[in-house]
């Protein structure tokens, strides 16, 4: 299985804009959005391309792709409007052997870590800084923010074939780590 991992959205037109001019030509399975999807919340600046409306009918044109997570700016009118769940505030995704648990952030995190085993690879957005790593026997991944980066440039994750690829928006590689087992 291929598939493009990205977190939050914030209602930035333009930036998903150009991820999904990516995923659409990537020939990827699945979208995993790590949530924060329409809305900047109250501490976050406006994002330049911030149309949270534009963003609807291109999400909802790939709802039969979509894996979703509900982050701490999203609320229960947005699946009103969104057309794939997105209201959990974690799942858990089986491939290649290895357990993906997708989750945000605001609520499981270093300080309500959730429990992983051996392998296992703990997806999460909300802090707006990429990281890939393995920390002891598991794996942390976060794609950054699409729209609002702290650290560096806005960022997705692709895997394909037990590989975690960073890429900017631009689709240039920033980093890569490799989690096949043994």
């Amino acid at each position: 299985m291929k598939f493009m991992m990205i977190s939050d959205i914030h209602g930035d037109y333009s930036a998903l804009k150009r991820v999904l001019d990516v995923y659409d030509q990537g020939d990827f399975d699945k979208l995993v959005i790590l949530g924060d999807i329409l809305y900047h919340g109250p501490r976050n600046d406006l994002p330049e391309g911030y149309a949270p409306k534009k963003c609807i009918p291109l999400l909802n044109a790939h709802k039969n792709d979509i894996i979703a997570v509900r982050g701490n700016c999203d609320a229960e009118v947005d699946q009103m409007v969104l057309e794939f769940p997105m209201r959990a505030d974690y799942l858990e995704m089986f491939v290649d052997g290895h357990r993906f648990y997708l989750t945000h952030g605001h609520l499981y995190n270093e300080t309500n870590f959730p429990h992983l085993n051996a392998g296992d690879v703990y997806c999460f957005g909300h802090f707006h800084i990429p990281l890939l790593e393995k920390e002891n026997n598991y794996y942390k991944v976060n794609p950054n923010s699409i729209s609002l980066p702290k650290k560096g440039v806005q960022s997705y994750i692709v895997y394909n074939d037990e590989t975690l690829s960073l890429y900017d928006l631009n689709h240039q590689l920033i980093d890569s780590l490799n989690i096949t087992k043994g």
